[in-house]
C-alpha cells in the first residue's frame, strides 16, 4: 500500500471514536468530535491529493476511499439519529444511495467495465455538502442554529440524490 492508501485506511481510525464520542456527548465532548471529524474529512481531500501529484492513483484507492468516506459520513449520522438530531429517514435516503452507488461501482457486470470509476463533480459535491452539514450538526451551537443546521443537512440529502441519478444517468445512455 502506498501513503495515500494508507492515509485512507487511517481515517477507519476515526470513527469509533466518533461513535463512542457522541454517545452521551456533553458540549466539551462535542468539540472534541468535530475536530476529529474534520481532521478525518481532511485527509479525504489529502489522500486525493498525494495520490495525483506522486501519480499513486491505485484501484484499491479508488475502491477503499469511498468506502472510508461512507463509514465516516453515516457513522456519525446515526450517532445523531439517537441524539434525536436529524430523522432516521433522510439517513436512510443518504444510505440508500451510498449502497447503490458502492454495488455499482464495483460491479463490472452492471457496468459493463472492469475499472472502478472514481467520484464525479457531483459526487465531490455530495461529500462536502454532507461534511458540512454534519459539522454544524455535532458542533455544540446553540438553539439558533437548529434550522439552519438541518437545512444543511437537507441539502446534503438532496445532492446525494441528485449526484446518486447523475451518476447513473451516463450509465444508461450509453447503454441503450
Amino acid at each position: 500500500m502506498n501513503l495515500p492508501t494508507w492515509i485512507t485506511v487511517s481515517r477507519l481510525l476515526v470513527v469509533p471514536l466518533l461513535l463512542y464520542g457522541l454517545r452521551n456527548p456533553t458540549p466539551e465532548g462535542r468539540w472534541v468530535m468535530l475536530v476529529l471529524f474534520l481532521i478525518a474529512a481532511g485527509t479525504d481531500w489529502l489522500d486525493g491529493y498525494l495520490a495525483r501529484r506522486l501519480n499513486q492513483v491505485t484501484e484499491l484507492g479508488k475502491f477503499l476511499d469511498p468506502l472510508v468516506d461512507k463509514f465516516l459520513v453515516l457513522a456519525p449520522l446515526l450517532a445523531l439519529i439517537e441524539l434525536g438530531q436529524v430523522p432516521a429517514w433522510g439517513v436512510f435516503l443518504i444510505l440508500a444511495r451510498e449502497l447503490a452507488i458502492a454495488g455499482w461501482r464495483v460491479n463490472p457486470n452492471l457496468r459493463g467495465s472492469s475499472e472502478i470509476q472514481g467520484a464525479n463533480l457531483w459526487g465531490k459535491l455530495k461529500t462536502v455538502s454532507q461534511i458540512g452539514a454534519i459539522a454544524l450538526l455535532i458542533a455544540p451551537l446553540s438553539a439558533d442554529w437548529r434550522i439552519p443546521s438541518l437545512v444543511a443537512f437537507w441539502i446534503s440529502v438532496a445532492l446525494t440524490l441528485i449526484s446518486g441519478a447523475i451518476y447513473l444517468l451516463p450509465e444508461k445512455v450509453n447503454q441503450k
